[in-house]
């Protein structure tokens, strides 16, 4: 089958690889349609392996080459026996993440902090982004007939941005800032609307960008290289500031504009992949008394609901796709539109089967 594999930093190929052959009980065989590409799989693509393993990954013996892919959608074509959380035939999205069941963190919840967590096209034998792919009962949803293989393939990334959302404490009719309108942060302003805030701005340096993302409804898109955030929406908001202010772009210029443009016992979210370092004034955290709140994935039972928002037409996750590709030799040519700074695409799907 035709599958594509990270090799090393700027290093991805379509290949031929040997087929999924047998299923534990707890595993199902699926057909990927849609498969997105991921801010995760960018950094591995420029500057990895990061994540995925060079060595047996302890939980799963997964080690590069990875076939990538974690935002999918797919068809299930076999079960195990223990298997009852879909049947063949069934469409289904797939939470990627991979976990033990018994460490500290899994036995009260926290599944997505796992001591050794794994995903599904990062640190697993299979990936979206190829024909086939197996993976675990507790990780696929059925779709709803009322949502698409895209709507299906986009709750992954929807997930993270309203794990965001949830955790900053998004109330009816709060202001908020997102910084950044990469797919994050594109889908952060969707999910700010859906929980019922009364203001949304979004941060953008990138005139392209910030076009793309400007039919999202935001309130207000600033250019932060242009003006200063911080007053800007303090003049905005009767010299308070924003109640919640969510950096997305995972950069250090990005999360000195959230801490300054928050109010006084307001909220910062970190849910960008920060992977520098940053200077911080924590003197100014600590004089405007604010709550700085760092977020990994998300939890992993909340398909079904995140599907349900979808499909209630609150959460309109279709909206920051910009292009569809096939799975061929162009698929790296999706990877260097999306890492181009003065680019305009947010997100890029891969049409698999």
């Amino acid at each position: 089958m035709r599958a594509v594999r990270y090799h090393a930093a700027r290093d991805i190929r379509v290949e031929l690889v040997t087929e999924p052959d047998g299923l534990l009980p707890n595993e199902l065989l699926v057909r990927p349609r849609v498969c997105g590409i991921c801010g995760t799989d960018l950094h591995e693509y420029v500057a990895g392996p990061i994540v995925t393993p060079t060595e047996p990954h302890p939980l799963t013996g997964a080690q590069n080459p990875q076939i990538l892919g974690h935002e999918f959608s797919a068809d299930v074509v076999e079960i195990g026996s223990d298997v009852h959380s879909a049947k063949p035939g069934d469409r289904v999205a797939i939470m990627p993440l991979i976990f033990c069941g018994q460490c500290y963190f899994c036995l009260r919840g926290l599944n997505h902090l796992c001591s050794t967590m794994a995903c599904v096209g990062l640190s697993w034998a299979w990936g979206g982004l190829g024909e086939l792919a197996v993976v675990a009962d507790y990780q696929v949803a059925v779709l709803p007939d009322e949502l698409s293989y895209e709507q299906g393939a986009l709750i992954e990334p929807a997930a993270v941005a309203e794990y965001g959302v949830a955790r900053g404490g998004v109330r009816p009719g709060d202001s908020v800032l997102v910084a950044g309108a990469g797919p994050i942060g594109a889908l952060t302003v969707l999910a700010a609307q859906a929980a019922g805030a009364g203001a949304v701005y979004l941060s953008e340096p990138n005139r392209l960008r910030a076009s793309s993302a400007a039919h999202l409804g935001a309130t207000k898109i600033f250019d932060p290289t242009q003006t200063s955030l911080a007053e800007e929406l303090k003049e905005r908001t009767h010299g308070i500031g924003v109640d919640i202010a969510i950096e997305c772009a995972g950069n250090a210029r990005a999360l000195e504009d959230c801490v300054n443009s928050a109010r006084r016992h307001g909220t910062v979210v970190q849910t960008g992949l920060h992977v520098g370092p940053a200077e911080v004034h924590p003197m100014v955290w600590s004089l405007n008394d604010l709550t700085i709140v760092g977020t990994w994935c998300y939890r992993v039972y909340d398909w079904q609901r995140i599907g349900a928002l979808i499909q209630s037409g609150a959460f309109p996750v279709e909206r920051v796709i910009t292009a569809q590709i096939a799975m061929d030799a162009t698929v790296p040519d999706g990877f260097d539109v999306l890492i181009d700074p003065e680019g305009s695409a947010i997100k890029i799907l891969v049409g698999v089967g």
